[in-house]
């Protein structure tokens, strides 16, 4: 059984722990029932609603990653804290091979995760092409390359992406196209030089928010042959 060292009473709707967010607290519903969403280019989805007698958190507390998604109540819950040194004596009396696979299977669930959500936000097909571009960081303007783009947006290889939800002017220029184009972007998500992995480079995806007609028009006629190729 496990040991807890404090209770928490949330009211419905209100939020246990966010995504994204540091801690490996391991939680147990005592009492009411929990929400698990996760937000996917601004869009919520429910991944599952935990009853009491069971648990989350555990894979912040066995992979050592941030949470993976947010947790809310559902109803007035209680929820009980379980006791993090109760944890580690019982985590540790595992042989270090086990732990390994443990901690292996934790974050490669996570790199499954990202994956997930980087196809599901892509309404639009991408296709690998290198264009240059410039965009304007808090300090100066930066010149960079995109790695693959769509109709909707694209990502740009950069060690030092902006940070999510980010909105800024980029200029992109097409080839053949004397004048480069202005678009009015946001970052829907960054990952940083030392994140990185092989399936996702440091960079940065970018929705496009707002462009003119006129070079709309024109960035459909040039990537639609892409796609067809």
């Amino acid at each position: 059984m496990f040991v807890l060292v404090s209770e928490e009473t949330y009211e419905d709707g209100k939020t246990i722990f966010k995504e994204g967010s540091s801690g490996d607290w391991v939680y147990m519903i005592l009492s009411g029932s929990v929400q698990i969403t996760k937000t996917i280019d601004g869009k919520k989805f429910v991944l599952e609603v935990l009853k009491k007698g069971e648990i989350f958190g555990e894979l912040s507390f066995i992979g050592g990653i941030k949470r993976t998604a947010t947790v809310k109540a559902v109803g007035e819950t209680t929820v009980g804290i379980i006791d993090r040194n109760s944890l580690d004596v019982e985590f540790n009396k595992l042989s270090s091979d086990f732990r390994s696979i443990l901690v292996a299977v934790v974050r490669r669930f996570k790199s499954m995760i990202d994956r997930a959500s980087d196809f599901s936000a892509r309404a639009e097909l991408r296709v690998i092409k290198t264009l240059s571009l410039i965009y304007k960081d808090k300090q100066s303007f930066l010149k960079a390359y995109t790695g693959n783009i769509s109709k909707g947006g694209l990502f740009i290889n950069t060690k030092t992406p902006l940070a999510q939800g980010t909105q800024f002017l980029l200029n992109l220029q097409l080839p053949d196209i004397p004048e480069p184009m202005k678009i009015k972007c946001e970052v829907a998500w960054a990952k940083k030089q030392g994140d990185d992995t092989d399936t996702r480079p440091a960079g940065m995806g970018i929705k496009f928010i707002e462009m003119a007609k006129n070079d709309n028009k024109t960035l459909q006629n040039y990537i639609q042959p892409l796609m067809k190729g």
